[in-house]
């Protein structure tokens, strides 16, 4: 039987043929008029899908490398931040601020749940001197979405920046970094935008790189401001992954030509189709802020949890499984970035056979007609 592979975790993702075709480009020198025209459509297509006028810093490095870069270019050790932690990845962003010296006040929020805007109001009424506000678009390890636009309306009229993690949400959730008020993003680019792994980006406010100017944390390579400055002269302080901006280019000219509109609609449709086809075949969501980047599916109590990533893999779907508390409790599915609705009918269509393999007890094929009744409607 030949076997054929699918990734449907929230990342690394699939990436267009056309992309990794780019990636096999002949190398050319980052220093030479070669980069700059290659650098430019970059940060043009970069500021459009972050929805910024402001610049986006590029660099070679994951998701948290952007995310530490816009923590430790902006605060100096003793300097008060809040942290918003609502599952894995709101926790790593207080441990960095620990790890730096920061004065973190790390807010534990219900895993499942996204924190509330008037805590944050809350809070930075009590603490005026803080500094930045850490907080998810989607925190990926529940499948949970934050209101990003309700938290910035209340930190834009404070001192503090806020500081976003969008790496696995930005261009599969809504997020209108101007409009709203956003400081910083950070993102990586093997979520959807499309790209292998190895770039990341934080876009910079007027606030931030004021903040950036007066930070005295220790920092060399993810200093922002060496980023900044030779984002003056179109280029970057040190090697870039050239290669992978080639692929990039051609992934932001894919989505400036669909629309950014409409690429957050075409995630929100297939996650949509996904808890529908989830509550069709008798299992539940974790998440009760359920994101569009990926869902989060309570194992159901005839299965063990333990074996429902490991069946799916055997037949060449990879998905994701729950972390810490959550591991063999919940599984984690996404069509996050290149994928239609006929992706989203085989990804329900395996994990109905996984499923019906390790006992669960539904209507086998419920799933698959929920999806397909859910796009017949949407015509």
């Amino acid at each position: 039987m030949i076997k054929k592979n699918y990734i449907y975790a929230p990342g690394p993702v699939m990436v267009p043929p056309h992309v990794l075709a780019a990636t096999a480009k002949p190398i050319i020198h980052h220093r030479s008029s070669d980069f700059d025209p290659l650098f430019s459509n970059v940060r043009e297509g970069l500021q459009y899908v972050f929805q910024t006028a402001n610049p986006v810093v590029v660099l070679s490095s994951s998701g948290t490398g952007a995310m530490e870069s816009a923590i430790v270019s902006t605060c100096s050790p003793g300097d008060r931040v809040l942290s918003l932690e609502n599952g894995k990845f709101g926790q790593r962003w207080g441990q960095v601020a620990q790890a730096f010296g920061f004065d973190a006040d790390r807010v534990e929020v219900p895993w499942g749940t996204a924190p509330d805007p008037n805590l944050v109001e809350q809070k930075l009424k009590e603490h005026p001197e803080t500094k930045a506000v850490y907080l998810e678009l989607c925190e990926t390890s529940t499948a949970t979405v934050s209101d990003v636009k309700a938290i910035a309306g209340i930190v834009k009229n404070t001192d503090a920046i806020l500081i976003v993690d969008a790496v696995s949400g930005l261009c599969a959730e809504e997020l209108r970094s101007d409009e709203w008020g956003v400081d910083m993003v950070g993102c990586g680019s093997q979520k959807a935008l499309m790209v292998p792994p190895g770039l990341g980006f934080v876009s910079v406010s007027p606030k931030a790189q004021e903040m950036i100017k007066k930070s005295t944390s220790c920092k060399f390579y993810l200093d922002l401001g060496k980023y900044l400055k030779s984002m003056e002269k179109n280029t970057t302080p040190f090697t870039p992954a050239v290669n992978l901006l080639f692929g990039l280019e051609v992934s932001l000219a894919m989505m400036k030509e669909e629309g950014i509109e409409n690429v957050w609609a075409r995630h929100a449709n297939n996650a949509e189709a996904v808890r529908q086809a989830v509550k069709a075949i008798d299992c539940t969501l974790f998440s009760q802020n359920p994101a569009n980047t990926c869902t989060a599916v309570n194992v159901p109590d005839d299965v063990d949890g333990s074996k429902v990533v490991k069946t799916l893999k055997n037949n060449g779907i990879t998905i994701a499984g729950g972390q810490d508390a959550l591991k063999g409790k919940i599984f984690r599915i996404a069509t996050l970035g290149w994928y239609n609705q006929f992706d989203v009918l085989t990804l329900i269509g395996a994990v109905e056979q996984a499923l019906a393999e390790l006992g669960h007890k539904f209507e086998y094929g419920a799933g698959v007609t929920a999806v397909q009744q859910f796009y017949k409607n949407l015509k």
